[in-house]
């Protein structure tokens, strides 16, 4: 018997983790539709996958990134950093006009009535407050809080420091830099094994996810508000059809094989609702893919950070959902007010809890439309919040490929001179 047993865990452990992903949410979706609300016994099993990734999201945002740092040279760090910047920027503010002309062609808020009660949003955090937060007073406040810009801050300041320890021309300081550069390495390869057995847990907390989410409220959310949720799923693709996919062309990356690789973080994106918590599944999947870890270590925690292309999908359909509502026709003026404020509002918003009911009651209130559509939106934003999520991270993969490929071709003409 224990064979039989011993058997079956190898055959599990070497099945693709996307297959095993696939096979917990496709379950998960037959438990909703069968059980309903009484799929919510499930949910401490997802809960638990939530908590397992987080657990492991910090240590592995703060020795990739030590690593990757150390491992580049900084004019290299500088270059990667204006490149991801840039893509994401661009990325956005494509999504948005992308959600806008949908929603403006479908018109998802023809007749719903207007909320009597708005729905409670947490309140945002200025942006001087942001950017303070990005130099911790306490690094272990930062830990305990989440923080990701300030782990990222800290991690490149150790990153850096290593580095010019490691090539110091005293001996005595080189060996201290390469006593701590080992320390990294092993806690790296620890930190990565522990993920490994994270993920072998992971199709059944996505199992329970899905179940537990879509049959409390999904199933009903969907008929109530269709169109939005429509809208935002075809924004969703939209972005990944028309601007993913053409990118990864233009730059001669195979799209199969590139979906084969960012088919498990999708998977876990898409049923978790979090863009930090995915992060440890990402760079595992960019390891395999054989992508410069210097490059992944530095785009991918960021992206998690700010990038939100599936969150300003759901903001702009959202806005126009307001607008129909209440019969007002947006302006031209109007529409590049909110394609500005909303690539803006998404980055400044990322990471807070409820940053999409946040960052929609910002744009509404620019606008001018009633902040009662919130109430409307918050039924559906578990559904929405699935796919939006997914969109970020595919999103944050596509640029870890783009910037990797165009990093390689930096270093081969180099070689050739």
């Amino acid at each position: 018997m224990p064979r039989i047993f011993l058997r079956l865990w190898r055959r599990y452990r070497d099945t693709a983790l996307f297959l095993k992903m696939t096979a917990g949410f496709v379950l998960g979706l037959i438990v909703a539709f069968v059980f309903g609300e009484k799929a919510q016994v499930l949910s401490p099993i997802g809960d638990i996958l939530l908590n397992l990734l987080q657990l492991i999201v910090i240590p592995i945002i703060m020795v990739t990134l030590i690593d990757a740092v150390n491992s580049t040279r900084p004019g290299n760090l500088v270059r990667v950093a204006f490149k991801t910047f840039a893509f994401y920027i661009l990325t956005t503010i494509a999504a948005v006009v992308i959600s806008l002309s949908l929603a403006l062609l479908v018109k998802p808020g023809t007749g719903l009535q207007r909320p009597e009660k708005g729905a409670e949003t947490p309140e945002a955090p200025s942006f001087v407050d942001q950017l303070v937060g990005i130099f911790p007073e306490n690094i272990f406040k930062a830990l305990v809080d989440g923080n990701i810009l300030a782990l990222i801050f800290v991690a490149m300041i150790v990153g850096l420091t290593m580095a010019g320890m490691r090539r110091s021309s005293d001996s005595t300081i080189s060996g201290f830099g390469k006593l701590v550069y080992d320390l990294v390495l092993a806690a790296k390869e620890m930190t990565f094994r522990i993920l490994g057995g994270i993920l072998q847990f992971a199709p059944f907390g996505i199992a329970a996810l899905v179940a537990s989410d879509i049959g409390s409220q999904g199933i009903d959310a969907l008929a109530a508000l269709g169109k939005l949720t429509g809208v935002v799923y075809a924004g969703l693709a939209a972005q990944i059809l028309l601007v993913y996919i053409p990118l990864l062309l233009l730059n001669r990356i195979p799209v199969g094989g590139f979906f084969r690789v960012a088919g498990a973080p999708m998977a876990t994106a898409f049923t978790t609702q979090s863009s930090s918590g995915t992060i440890p599944v990402s760079l595992e999947a960019t390891r395999k893919a054989n992508i410069r870890q210097e490059v992944a270590g530095f785009v991918i925690p960021l992206g998690a950070t700010i990038n939100m292309d599936g969150a300003v999908i759901r903001l702009g359909a959202s806005v126009v959902l307001a607008a129909n509502i209440v019969g007002h026709d947006m302006s031209v003026l109007e529409l590049g007010a909110i394609v500005l404020t909303a690539t803006f509002v998404s980055i400044g918003t990322a990471g807070v809890p409820g940053a999409g009911l946040i960052g929609l009651t910002i744009l509404l209130q620019q606008a001018g439309l009633p902040l009662e559509t919130v109430a409307l939106v918050a039924g559906v934003d578990v559904l929405l919040g699935m796919g939006a999520t997914m969109t970020n991270i595919t999103g944050d993969l596509v640029g870890v490929y783009l910037i990797d490929k165009s990093e390689k071709r930096i270093s081969e003409s180099r070689r050739r001179v």
